[in-house]
């Protein structure tokens, strides 16, 4: 039934790139852990050690507040259609912020959004595949758009006055450095 390899293979990749949904999982060594459901074009494999996934404004910022402290990542899939499987990609994950280096060689990769808060990668350490035998057929509609509306309203001052005011602290009170990495430290 299930298995566990140190790479992703082909077949595992072909899986990650057609779905529409995945699951982002951290915590620190203590408080709230965290598993975030992530869509729309927002993930890459970039080889079969590691993943790159752009993560958009939104309420909270616990993965880079945990990744800060514990760099432990583990990202989920699950076939919703065809043949059953949930593959989890285990490993060490960091954030790239705008004022990182490497900034510009990773948004370039993903469809460009006002929205795009930091990309994280994750060096994958293992892989475990199991059957999802218990895992319900779902059918895609399509993505939302509120995002893309809320941030496009806000504008590019809009969204960075949000992560000062909303996305600096985790739920429990850890440091996320959005403001130092993302230029904005000093600002009200």
């Amino acid at each position: 039934m299930g298995q566990t390899t140190k790479s992703l293979n082909e077949k595992q990749i072909t899986l990650i790139e057609q779905q529409k949904i995945y699951f982002v999982g951290t915590a620190a060594e203590s408080g709230t852990v965290n598993i975030s459901p992530k869509g729309g074009d927002s993930l890459r494999v970039i080889d079969s050690k590691t993943l790159a996934w752009l993560n958009l404004t939104g309420s909270g910022n616990e993965s880079a507040a945990h990744v800060l402290r514990d760099p432990r990542m583990t990202v989920m899939f699950c076939a919703f259609e065809g043949a059953p499987l949930i593959l989890r990609a285990y490993g060490q994950a960091r954030a790239i912020h705008r004022n990182d280096p490497e900034w510009e060689i990773y948004v370039s990769l993903f469809p460009e959004s006002i929205a795009s808060r930091q990309i994280f990668l994750l060096e994958i350490d293992s892989v475990q595949s199991s059957c999802g035998m218990s895992v319900p057929y779902f059918s895609y509609e399509g993505d939302r758009d509120e995002l893309a509306k809320w941030s496009e309203r806000q504008g590019s001052e809009g969204i960075q006055n949000y992560w000062l005011k909303k996305n600096q602290r985790s739920l429990d009170g850890f440091e996320t450095d959005i403001a130092a990495r993302s230029g904005l430290e000093g600002k009200k």
